[in-house]
């Protein structure tokens, strides 16, 4: 193949599922801190005031979790931590100052990028359960006190740590130069893939690693 050839990293369609739940998540993270403190309140302007940011909000974050239900089933497989992974995280230091030298290769997500995953499942999965319980239209009547507060509160928690998650996602996106444009066109070069994600760029082109001096072919 072309060394100039690009490599798709994200179709279409997920691409456009990936977009739709980052759109969902600002919508209803907005609507959400709109209801979570009076000084945030003005917030519900956005979706034409108190009473429709409270009809809305909750069925923005049953969507938000169907379309990530969407990448959960596309990518969870490449998400799983393996040995790499832990070498990975024990050299993150090396990994922050751009130095590639005894950092193990690895596949289409880097150990950082698995976590984050898990962490958006987790998070996501509380904010449902415990939507679910205070969401008074529903569901709220078949609930005691203790069991609302408690709910409240998990969702509050588990909103708090999703918001960082996305923070991360979002900054790292932007440092690793070439990160973004595969989110938003597709592709990525081979020489991006090759030095961020050789294991991958390995198993999508058939290329094998590069020969180590001294080292004899096998």
């Amino acid at each position: 193949m072309n060394d100039r050839e690009p490599i798709l990293r994200y179709t279409a369609n997920q691409r456009t599922n990936h977009w739709i739940v980052a759109i969902l998540f600002v919508t209803a993270g907005l609507s959400g801190l709109a209801l979570f403190h009076p000084a945030l309140f003005w917030l519900s302007h956005l979706f034409g005031g108190g009473p429709w940011t409270r009809v809305l909000h909750p069925y923005l974050g049953v969507a938000m979790f169907v379309f990530f239900v969407g990448l959960v089933i596309r990518f969870w497989r490449a998400n799983f931590i393996d040995a790499n992974d832990r070498l990975w995280l024990r050299r993150i230091d090396r990994v922050m100052l751009n130095k590639e030298e005894g950092v193990p290769a690895i596949g289409k997500y880097n150990a950082g990028q698995k976590l984050l995953f898990w962490t958006l499942l987790v998070c996501m999965l509380v904010l449902l359960v415990s939507g679910i319980v205070i969401w008074r239209a529903w569901f709220s009547a078949y609930f005691g006190i203790g069991s609302l507060r408690l709910a409240s509160l998990l969702h509050a928690f588990a909103a708090f740590v999703l918001v960082l998650s996305i923070i991360v996602h979002i900054y790292a996106g932007i440092w690793i130069k070439g990160s973004m444009g595969a989110m938003l066109h597709g592709w990525v070069s081979r020489a991006w893939a090759r030095k961020h994600h050789e294991l991958w760029y390995r198993e999508v082109t058939g290329d094998k690693p590069a020969r180590r001096p001294g080292q004899k072919e096998g």
